[in-house]
């Protein structure tokens, strides 16, 4: 996490669709990007179900049906895949429930569901403000304040620390209750405390902790209770405790519990019982703890003043959730005006990157020309933009530049929620959203190193092995992903692959000698530094240029306090063909930039060789599967032959992984062939990302093969959410 003086809060100012008002005591969860609010209330309980997308910054309302719950706040909220649990909660003022409910989120589809009674004892009573945890297929209860008046109107509060196990059954439903035999003190009662599921690494036993809370008193404890031996203890901490706290929110991100926000007693001290409202305070405080190590820090302390609005006010009764590493917030109650009697909602949306992104994964081919590439990666979740770099063995003439080099960018600032932005760095540089329409077109591709002329030969045998480049994934050319469903299989998603190492073809061209420099820091004594194609909102790009480094410097610089470069001072330079370029990219949020993927490598293509077959298409049939192909563009005559080629297992792939081998499955002049089952039997099955049986598709013309089109046939069932807008 970021020093304290470097968080990077950013407020969401720019969204569209019917935004939930104000409340506070409801709940959240993340599905994916998206952050589904239920329940709360301000003037009134909240029934509905709101849905904010993280990544299109829209908030909509699903068309929910079936057993719909009623309004209910402080209610247990958890998700487990795309089922949604509620328990309990407040339906009306002292009125509670010990009712549970199911959402279908893919369908948008509640039930009620009835889980058995525990064999001993009685299940939970109504109630609010409990903990309701997720781990494996059980969910742990714990805690929260029940009404003992049979009059509504007439709130006597008990305050419970019982507990209780919820076993769940598989995509749908429940079992039952249970209530385990629990070792060593448990915790006092309370209510409106967090319980959070940790398992540490290379430790196989999970862990809940429970935080602060409020008993009469608001609460600064902390508990553990190990889920395999039910085992109670209060782990000692070092670092600051943070202040006794209730209605504050807790989420796990890595090994790190995040505490925000919260009722706090101003003085320290027991002041329930006190009518004046100078006693306690809302907090904007946050810290976290690290669950590896027991350790409490600080990164925004209970006296710390915000006079310039760059985070969220203090709140209590919020809600909080993590997609990746980023945490959102939202709403919550600010205050209490006691001549108005009511409560001071907050409006606002705020996240919070708590580290760095991951490296994307590596720079994948859709398509090359002559002087071109179009390249995409994998996202990577809650981003703000990409840094795409290249270096080639070309020699490049090195700009002319008097910048400092600033190698470091701390805290890139983009506007990530501008609707009328797309490309962060345009020059002659485009970025192409990632729509449904490309996710369906097939990547052109660019020669491979010592592909042999096949001519007409027929022989099936015949074998291709794939030589790699050093830290280079396993696919040569191009690569269109297929997902095997239960009837016909059909192209779901970009290429995701890359070009072995080829050979540089030197030309004549107007370069001068390379300039010597010292190596940076990220690559090795020796080699080519990295030029930057540009900054990046989505992950494609059509590259067709990059920037020259500034003249004896290591890094492009930025210009003054700005957080992107200044591209428009440097000098640009064109790709051009028959040259070998390596590729590599990095994700950036608001805690900067972070490491680069593995490298990749890819080849623009030489003129007058055909283009690779495209619009492939794989279905089953009583023999195996159906392969089909769309012909390519041949700038030099027709169409002789076209090649198919299997990646098939051989003791080879077992030694080096990196390297495929390929079998020839097909030689002829048709658009389509059989693989039979036999051949299948014979698959190697790719695990570089999911699982996936690899082919290759080339056509060839007088000049000899051109590209080959790379086939993913996925062997995993993708689960398919309908998330309708």
């Amino acid at each position: 996490m970021a020093a304290p003086s470097l968080l990077n809060w950013r407020r969401v100012s720019s969204f569209t669709g019917p935004v939930p008002r104000a409340r506070h005591g409801h709940r959240a969860v993340a599905i994916r990007e998206l952050m589904i609010i239920f329940g709360g209330g301000n003037e009134g309980i909240a029934d509905e179900l709101h849905v904010y997308n993280t990544v299109t910054n829209q908030w909509f309302l699903p068309a929910v049906r079936g057993d719909i719950p009623p309004g209910c706040a402080a209610h247990g909220f958890v998700c487990d895949g795309t089922r949604i649990l509620v328990f309990g909660g407040m339906v009306e003022y002292g009125r509670y429930s010990s009712e549970l409910y199911e959402l279908q989120a893919s369908r948008w589809l509640w039930k009620k569901v009835k889980p058995h009674a525990p064999s001993s004892g009685l299940p939970p009573c109504p109630r609010l403000g409990h903990s309701f945890s997720l781990y494996g297929n059980k969910c742990y209860l714990f805690g929260g304040l029940a009404n003992e008046s049979e009059d509504s109107n007439n709130n006597v509060p008990r305050y419970l620390n019982d507990f209780y196990e919820l076993e769940l059954q598989h995509g749908s439903g429940v079992v039952g209750w249970s209530i385990p035999v629990t070792k060593g003190t448990v915790p006092s009662p309370r209510e409106s405390h967090t319980a959070v599921i940790y398992c540490k690494k290379d430790s196989g036993s999970p862990k809940m902790y429970v935080f602060g809370g409020m008993c009469g008193a608001r609460l600064d404890d902390l508990w553990q209770l190990d889920l395999e031996t039910m085992s109670w203890s209060k782990p000692e901490t070092k670092g600051t405790v943070p202040l006794p706290r209730s209605l504050h929110t807790a989420n796990v991100i890595g090994n790190k519990m995040y505490i925000f926000g919260g009722w706090v007693p101003q003085k320290g001290e027991n002041i329930e019982a006190s009518p004046h409202d100078c006693e306690w305070k809302c907090t904007s405080s946050f810290s976290y703890l690290n669950l590896d190590t027991a350790e409490w820090t600080t990164l925004v302390s209970d006296s710390q003043e915000d006079k310039k609005n760059s985070r969220p006010r203090p709140r209590a009764g919020h809600c909080a959730v993590a997609i990746g590493t980023r945490l959102y917030f939202w709403s919550g109650r600010d205050g209490y005006k006691k001549a108005l009697n009511s409560q001071v909602c907050c409006k606002d949306l705020w996240y919070l990157d708590t580290e760095k992104p991951p490296a994307p994964s590596q720079v994948q081919l859709i398509k090359a020309t002559t002087n071109s590439f179009h390249v995409k990666w994998d996202e990577v979740p809650t981003v703000e933009g990409y840094l795409l770099q290249l270096n080639t063995d070309l020699p490049y003439q090195a700009a002319s530049s008097d910048f400092s080099a600033a190698p470091h960018m701390q805290g890139v600032r983009m506007d990530p929620h501008r609707q009328d932005s797309n490309s962060i760095i345009p020059n002659s540089i485009s970025d192409t959203m990632n729509s449904a329409k490309t996710e369906h077109t097939v990547m052109k591709g660019t020669p491979v190193k010592n592909k042999p002329d096949l001519k007409s030969s027929t022989d099936s045998n015949a074998v291709l092995h794939s030589p790699l480049a050093t830290n280079a994934s396993n696919h040569n050319s191009c690569m269109v992903d297929m997902l095997r469903k239960n009837e016909v299989d059909e192209t779901c998603a970009l290429p995701a692959t890359k070009i072995s190492r080829v050979e540089t073809h030197t030309a004549a061209m107007p370069f001068s000698k390379e300039t010597p420099s010292t190596p940076v820091t990220t690559t090795k004594a020796g080699e080519r530094q990295w030029c930057d194609v540009g900054i990046f909102k989505n992950n494609t790009a059509l590259v067709s240029q990059f920037y020259l480094l500034p003249k004896g410097k290591q890094s492009i610089s930025k210009l003054g306090n700005a957080d992107v470069p200044d591209y428009s001072l440097l000098k640009k330079q064109d790709l051009v063909p028959g040259t070998g370029y390596r590729f590599r990219v990095a994700a950036i949020n608001g805690c900067g930039i972070g490491p680069f993927s593995k490298i990749s490598e890819f080849k623009t293509c030489i003129p007058g060789f055909p283009g690779a077959p495209s619009a492939v298409r794989i279905s089953k049939n009583v023999e195996g599967i159906h392969l089909s192909w769309e012909p390519p563009t041949s700038p030099s005559g027709n169409i002789l032959e076209y090649s198919a080629y299997l990646a098939i297992r051989t003791a080879q792939i077992q030694d080096n992984p990196s390297q495929l081998v390929f079998m020839r499955i097909y030689c002829g002049l048709k658009t389509s062939c059989i693989v039979t089952t036999g051949q299948l039997a014979n698959a190697h099955i790719d695990y570089t990302s999911r699982p996936a049986i690899v082919f290759r598709i080339s056509a060839k013309n007088e000049k000899g093969y051109g590209p080959a089109t790379q086939v993913r046939w996925l062997q995993d069932q993708e689960m398919n959410m309908n998330f309708w807008f």
